[in-house]
Protein backbone atom coordinates (compact mmCIF):
# COMPACT_ATOMS: atom_id res chain seq x y z
CA UNK A 1 0.00 0.00 0.00
CA UNK A 2 0.88 3.26 -1.06
CA UNK A 3 0.83 5.34 2.23
CA UNK A 4 1.00 9.02 0.58
CA UNK A 5 -0.23 10.31 3.93
CA UNK A 6 2.67 10.68 6.11
CA UNK A 7 1.20 10.71 9.86
CA UNK A 8 3.03 13.81 10.67
CA UNK A 9 5.81 16.04 9.27
CA UNK A 10 8.86 15.61 11.81
CA UNK A 11 9.20 19.45 12.83
CA UNK A 12 8.62 20.49 16.36
CA UNK A 13 5.02 21.75 17.16
CA UNK A 14 5.12 25.29 19.10
CA UNK A 15 6.87 25.20 22.59
CA UNK A 16 5.37 24.35 25.34
CA UNK A 17 3.66 27.67 27.86
CA UNK A 18 6.17 28.35 30.35
CA UNK A 19 5.84 26.35 33.64
CA UNK A 20 4.32 23.46 32.48
CA UNK A 21 6.12 20.27 32.58
CA UNK A 22 7.59 18.29 29.77
CA UNK A 23 5.53 15.81 28.03
CA UNK A 24 6.15 12.03 28.20
CA UNK A 25 6.55 9.98 24.91
CA UNK A 26 3.34 8.11 24.64
CA UNK A 27 5.26 4.94 23.45
CA UNK A 28 4.81 2.39 25.89
CA UNK A 29 7.99 1.98 28.53
CA UNK A 30 9.38 5.24 26.93
CA UNK A 31 10.86 8.11 29.25
CA UNK A 32 11.93 10.21 27.07
CA UNK A 33 10.01 13.48 25.78
CA UNK A 34 6.90 13.51 23.63
CA UNK A 35 7.97 16.49 21.54
CA UNK A 36 6.16 15.51 18.02
CA UNK A 37 2.96 14.89 17.39
CA UNK A 38 1.06 12.15 15.30
CA UNK A 39 -2.92 11.52 14.45
CA UNK A 40 -4.50 8.95 16.71
CA UNK A 41 -6.28 7.39 13.47
CA UNK A 42 -7.80 8.23 9.86
CA UNK A 43 -10.78 8.80 12.20
CA UNK A 44 -9.63 10.94 14.78
CA UNK A 45 -7.15 13.32 13.37
CA UNK A 46 -7.09 16.22 15.21
CA UNK A 47 -6.70 14.24 18.41
CA UNK A 48 -2.94 12.78 18.88
CA UNK A 49 -0.10 10.69 20.41
CA UNK A 50 3.05 12.33 21.63
CA UNK A 51 6.22 10.52 21.04
CA UNK A 52 9.39 11.21 21.03
CA UNK A 53 11.86 11.64 17.72
CA UNK A 54 12.76 7.87 17.46
CA UNK A 55 9.22 6.64 18.54
CA UNK A 56 7.50 9.64 16.06
CA UNK A 57 9.50 8.00 13.35
CA UNK A 58 9.10 4.36 13.80
CA UNK A 59 5.15 5.34 13.71
CA UNK A 60 5.75 7.39 10.80
CA UNK A 61 6.98 4.68 8.71
CA UNK A 62 4.17 1.85 10.00
CA UNK A 63 1.10 4.55 9.23
CA UNK A 64 -1.07 3.25 6.60
CA UNK A 65 -4.14 6.24 6.02
CA UNK A 66 -5.68 3.68 3.86
CA UNK A 67 -5.93 0.88 5.60
CA UNK A 68 -8.77 -0.80 6.17
CA UNK A 69 -10.40 0.95 2.98
CA UNK A 70 -11.38 -1.16 -0.36
CA UNK A 71 -9.99 0.15 -3.67
CA UNK A 72 -12.84 2.00 -4.76
CA UNK A 73 -13.20 4.07 -1.23
CA UNK A 74 -9.03 4.55 -1.56
CA UNK A 75 -10.20 6.19 -5.24
CA UNK A 76 -12.76 8.19 -3.45
CA UNK A 77 -10.53 9.47 -1.04
CA UNK A 78 -7.54 10.65 -3.44
CA UNK A 79 -9.68 12.19 -5.81
CA UNK A 80 -10.96 14.46 -2.68
CA UNK A 81 -7.13 14.87 -2.08
CA UNK A 82 -6.98 16.95 -5.72
CA UNK A 83 -9.39 19.38 -4.50
CA UNK A 84 -7.96 19.87 -1.28
CA UNK A 85 -10.81 17.65 0.48
CA UNK A 86 -13.65 20.39 -0.87
CA UNK A 87 -16.82 19.50 -2.02
CA UNK A 88 -17.12 19.51 -5.82
CA UNK A 89 -19.90 19.45 -8.64
CA UNK A 90 -19.91 18.25 -11.96
CA UNK A 91 -19.91 20.97 -14.26
CA UNK A 92 -23.06 21.41 -16.76
CA UNK A 93 -26.75 21.21 -15.90
CA UNK A 94 -26.81 17.71 -16.95
CA UNK A 95 -23.17 17.16 -15.41
CA UNK A 96 -21.99 16.40 -18.88
CA UNK A 97 -19.18 18.63 -18.40
CA UNK A 98 -20.79 21.48 -21.06
CA UNK A 99 -20.43 24.30 -18.42
CA UNK A 100 -23.18 26.93 -18.80
CA UNK A 101 -22.81 30.23 -17.28
CA UNK A 102 -25.73 31.69 -17.24
CA UNK A 103 -26.87 28.53 -14.81
CA UNK A 104 -24.60 29.98 -12.66
CA UNK A 105 -25.36 33.63 -12.58
CA UNK A 106 -22.46 34.68 -14.37
CA UNK A 107 -22.77 36.88 -17.89
CA UNK A 108 -20.53 35.27 -20.39
CA UNK A 109 -20.33 38.67 -22.33
CA UNK A 110 -19.41 40.58 -19.51
CA UNK A 111 -16.97 37.90 -18.42
CA UNK A 112 -15.22 38.09 -22.22
CA UNK A 113 -15.47 42.21 -22.41
CA UNK A 114 -13.68 41.87 -18.33
CA UNK A 115 -10.93 39.34 -19.94
CA UNK A 116 -9.86 41.41 -23.23
CA UNK A 117 -9.45 44.49 -20.66
CA UNK A 118 -7.04 42.21 -18.94
CA UNK A 119 -5.54 40.89 -22.05
CA UNK A 120 -5.31 44.71 -23.55
CA UNK A 121 -7.52 43.76 -26.47
CA UNK A 122 -10.83 46.06 -25.90
CA UNK A 123 -12.31 46.36 -28.98
CA UNK A 124 -15.03 48.36 -27.70
CA UNK A 125 -15.58 51.54 -29.33
CA UNK A 126 -14.64 54.75 -27.77
CA UNK A 127 -16.95 56.74 -25.94
CA UNK A 128 -17.94 59.36 -27.85
CA UNK A 129 -16.70 63.32 -26.54
CA UNK A 130 -19.79 65.84 -25.42
CA UNK A 131 -20.18 68.37 -28.55
CA UNK A 132 -19.23 71.82 -27.60
CA UNK A 133 -21.70 74.02 -26.83
CA UNK A 134 -21.67 77.56 -28.25
CA UNK A 135 -20.03 79.05 -25.46
CA UNK A 136 -17.26 76.91 -25.26
CA UNK A 137 -16.59 76.97 -29.26
CA UNK A 138 -16.12 80.95 -29.01
CA UNK A 139 -13.95 80.54 -26.25
CA UNK A 140 -11.84 77.96 -28.48
CA UNK A 141 -12.16 80.44 -31.49
CA UNK A 142 -10.53 83.56 -29.27
CA UNK A 143 -7.88 80.95 -27.30
CA UNK A 144 -9.25 81.04 -24.00
CA UNK A 145 -9.90 78.78 -20.87
CA UNK A 146 -13.67 78.13 -19.72
CA UNK A 147 -14.30 81.13 -16.77
CA UNK A 148 -12.32 83.66 -18.45
CA UNK A 149 -13.36 87.27 -17.27
CA UNK A 150 -15.59 89.98 -19.45
CA UNK A 151 -12.26 92.08 -19.04
CA UNK A 152 -9.98 88.92 -20.45
CA UNK A 153 -12.52 88.52 -23.07
CA UNK A 154 -12.32 91.79 -24.40
CA UNK A 155 -8.22 92.30 -24.16
CA UNK A 156 -7.88 89.38 -26.37
CA UNK A 157 -10.64 89.98 -28.66
CA UNK A 158 -8.61 93.59 -29.14
CA UNK A 159 -5.26 91.96 -29.67
CA UNK A 160 -6.82 89.14 -32.30
CA UNK A 161 -8.46 92.02 -33.78
CA UNK A 162 -5.19 94.02 -34.55
CA UNK A 163 -3.32 90.79 -35.52
CA UNK A 164 -6.22 89.69 -38.31
CA UNK A 165 -7.63 92.74 -39.42
CA UNK A 166 -7.05 92.51 -43.24
CA UNK A 167 -5.19 96.28 -43.41
CA UNK A 168 -2.86 94.83 -41.05
CA UNK A 169 -2.39 91.30 -43.47
CA UNK A 170 -2.12 93.09 -47.10
CA UNK A 171 -5.79 92.14 -47.96
CA UNK A 172 -5.37 88.40 -47.22
CA UNK A 173 -8.52 86.19 -47.59
CA UNK A 174 -7.86 84.22 -45.06
CA UNK A 175 -7.08 86.38 -42.27
CA UNK A 176 -10.33 88.16 -43.21
CA UNK A 177 -12.55 84.91 -42.74
CA UNK A 178 -10.36 84.29 -39.15
CA UNK A 179 -11.55 87.49 -38.64
CA UNK A 180 -15.06 87.13 -39.21
CA UNK A 181 -15.31 84.01 -36.78
CA UNK A 182 -13.51 85.86 -33.62
CA UNK A 183 -15.91 88.81 -34.06
CA UNK A 184 -18.47 86.19 -33.78
CA UNK A 185 -17.15 84.97 -30.81
CA UNK A 186 -16.79 87.69 -29.12
CA UNK A 187 -20.51 88.96 -29.92
CA UNK A 188 -21.78 85.26 -28.67
CA UNK A 189 -19.74 85.64 -25.39
CA UNK A 190 -20.57 89.85 -25.02
CA UNK A 191 -23.98 89.08 -25.02
CA UNK A 192 -23.81 86.21 -22.63
CA UNK A 193 -22.33 88.27 -20.30
CA UNK A 194 -24.42 91.42 -20.90
CA UNK A 195 -27.37 88.81 -20.39
CA UNK A 196 -25.79 87.36 -17.12
CA UNK A 197 -25.42 91.09 -15.72
CA UNK A 198 -29.14 92.18 -16.59
CA UNK A 199 -30.85 88.90 -15.33
CA UNK A 200 -32.81 89.50 -12.25
CA UNK A 201 -31.51 88.17 -8.83
CA UNK A 202 -33.64 85.81 -6.83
Amino acid sequence: MNRIRPAIDLEKPPGRRAGTAPRGCDHPGCAAHGEFRAPRSRQELNRFYWFCLDHVRAYNSAWDYYRGMSPEEIERERRRDTVGQRPSWPMGSRGDGAFNPRLHGVDPEAVDAALRRMMGEDDAPPRRARPATPEEEALRTLDLAPGASAEAIKARYKALVKRHHPDANGGDKAAEERLKSINQAYTLLKSQAFGARQAPSR
